[in-house]
């Protein structure tokens, strides 16, 4: 076996030791974060002495009812109705907001434009607990507190989406606009029907992060609401364990329930999400 040989032998056992490492690591941690939701899964199904006593995952008597009582014992369908609705309205309004901020960012030239985007950006390293209490000042003041406007209004623009949005915008070709307006469209014309079809990826990017955000937020529907009927999920299940803290089952099935519209957000838009990440990353 002459040197060469041995050496391209080695090369591709060192290779194959460093793939067979990476895949060992990626399936750990696949499992460190997939065993939470299985037990959480598994726990929602059972009776409450059960879960702590039973080492087997796979309930002996399935317990539906867990999802049945949920829905009935506290308002659930009303926290869940409520987070819909911001979720949704909030998501809209930030997608709006963002890509015409990164559209004036990205294909608008006007004086100070990069040094306004970098002031623009800076406000990111600005941690919401320091503006949190003016804030709420303000939308006090307004009138708003205790509405779901005062949720709405904070949320409905986003530096990291406009950066999101405006560093996908610049990978498109500038000719596409520059036809555009040889073809007599104006701005809005060449925002809404030319770059915003291309900029698909990234809007989905920016909805699931959004969505989840939203979804998930416990800190600031706890300072804008305090009326029930207004409260979202995330606080609907904090009063749940409050009231069933012992009732480990029906805690889980809540959880599960407040989980679906997530893994369905990200199930119809994971396709984008990928793409828009990855072509973010690389022009950013």
């Amino acid at each position: 076996m002459t040197s060469y040989t041995r050496s391209n032998t080695l090369g591709k056992a060192k290779k194959t030791a460093s793939k067979t490492l990476i895949f060992i690591f990626l399936m750990i941690m696949l499992i460190i974060m997939v065993v939470p939701f299985l037990w959480m899964l598994s726990a929602s199904l059972k009776y409450n002495q059960e879960i702590f006593s039973s080492t087997s995952w796979i309930p002996q008597h399935a317990r539906w009812s867990n999802y049945k009582d949920v829905w009935t014992q506290i308002n659930f369908p009303v926290y869940y109705l409520n987070t819909i609705k911001l979720s949704v309205v909030i998501t809209t309004l930030q997608l709006f907001t963002c890509s015409c901020a990164a559209y004036a960012f990205s294909r608008l030239h006007f004086p100070g434009r990069d040094k306004l985007f970098l002031v623009y950006l800076a406000t990111m390293m600005v941690p919401w607990q320091a503006i949190m209490i003016p804030q709420f000042v303000i939308i006090k003041s307004m009138g708003l507190y205790n509405t779901h406007w005062s949720l709405i209004l904070v949320n409905a623009f986003s530096v990291f989406g406009a950066f999101l949005l405006r560093q996908f915008m610049l990978g498109l070709p500038t000719e596409l606009s520059e036809a555009a307006r040889i073809d007599g469209c104006n701005e809005f014309q060449i925002y809404w029907r030319i770059i915003m079809p291309l900029t698909k990826p990234s809007l989905a990017t920016l909805t699931v992060f959004t969505f989840t955000f939203v979804w998930n937020d416990y800190l600031a529907p706890m300072i804008y609401l305090s009326d029930d009927n207004l409260k979202t999920i995330q606080l609907g299940l904090t009063f749940f364990r409050s009231t069933y803290s012992a009732e480990y089952g029906l805690i889980m099935a809540g959880t599960v329930c407040s989980l679906i519209p997530i893994i369905a957000i990200y199930a119809f838009a994971q396709k984008y999400l990928v793409k828009g990440v990855a072509f973010t990353g690389l022009k950013g």
